[in-house]
């Protein structure tokens, strides 16, 4: 109730700076509560999930990882790596599985300053957003084996890879980050010009700018910097981008952006119609 009549007293949300501080503080420390018990599940975890990280290097061929064909074992070479192993997974795990509660208070804070329509095109760009993540990490977990395999092709003959846990895990991690942000990006977009911030006429005119940036972008994150990798990021990124393209246009047509009258009130006389009445105005 006393939340309701402080709403009402002040509809359009607005606090002094300290108070916005606090409450940034009061979100933060309860999504750090919600981590905090997700990394506890990933210690409970840790083993299927380090299987399932681990799968794509065990899964190269015996003659590529230099070992035994039944043997698949990464090596590390400090006192604390095998604790920090299980520490960094599992923060990850905790991170993944708390991401709706910690979502929430980044929602419940930013929310407060946006108006209806806004609100209602930010809860459809987290909609999108979650698929589109995983979309991209999957086809980056997918594509893992084969850009360790090309590039493991490059070892001088004789040579034996060993592959330490904390480089195969941060290189695994980097990847599906990678790859799942690069599949939101063009969503950005889209929201971007729901939100009236970015017209379809400005992407259409850097459209040819847009897309050799998204191969650069490829090129310049993926950990191994190979051009197997770039392409198998670029091309979708692309792909994704011209789809968003597409929901921009459509979205300008259907609000009528470009058009000259379409900024105008209903009882306000076009500059159409306004030159033939000036010009028609001699002849009554």
């Amino acid at each position: 109730m006393a939340r309701r009549e402080r709403r009402q007293g002040n509809p359009e949300g607005r606090m002094p700076l300290m108070d916005h501080l606090r409450e940034l503080r009061n979100r933060v420390v309860k999504a750090l509560i919600f981590v905090t018990a997700g990394v506890v599940v990933g210690f409970v975890l840790f083993d299927p999930v380090w299987n399932f990280l681990q799968k794509p290097y065990c899964d190269l061929p015996a003659e590529v990882r230099g070992a035994d064909a039944d043997t698949c074992s990464l090596i590390f070479t400090g006192i604390f790596d095998a604790f920090f192993l299980r520490f960094k997974v599992a923060i990850i795990v905790g991170i993944l599985v708390a991401c709706p509660f910690w979502l929430y208070q980044l929602w419940a804070f930013v929310a407060p300053a946006l108006r209806g329509k806004e609100k209602r095109y930010t809860y459809l760009f987290v909609l999108f957003a979650v698929p589109l993540f995983l979309s991209g990490a999957a086809l980056a977990y997918y594509v893992t084996e084969k850009a360790m395999q090309i590039l493991f092709g490059f070892s001088p003959e004789g040579s034996v890879p060993l592959i330490t846990i904390d480089n195969y895990l941060g290189y695994i991690i980097m990847m599906l980050l990678v790859f799942g942000t690069a599949f939101v990006l063009p969503l950005v977009v889209v929201l971007l010009n729901f939100l009236g911030v970015l017209p379809h006429r400005a992407i259409a005119k850097w459209r040819r700018m847009i897309i050799f940036l998204a191969f650069v972008f490829a090129a310049i994150v993926t950990p191994g910097g190979d051009p197997f990798t770039m392409m198998v990021l670029g091309v979708p990124v692309v792909l994704l981008f011209e789809v968003a393209e597409l929901v921009c246009f459509l979205n300008d047509r259907r609000k009528g952006v470009g058009d000259s009258t379409a900024d105008l009130d209903d009882d306000e006389i076009s500059p159409l119609d306004d030159e033939s009445g000036a010009e028609t105005a001699p002849n009554r």
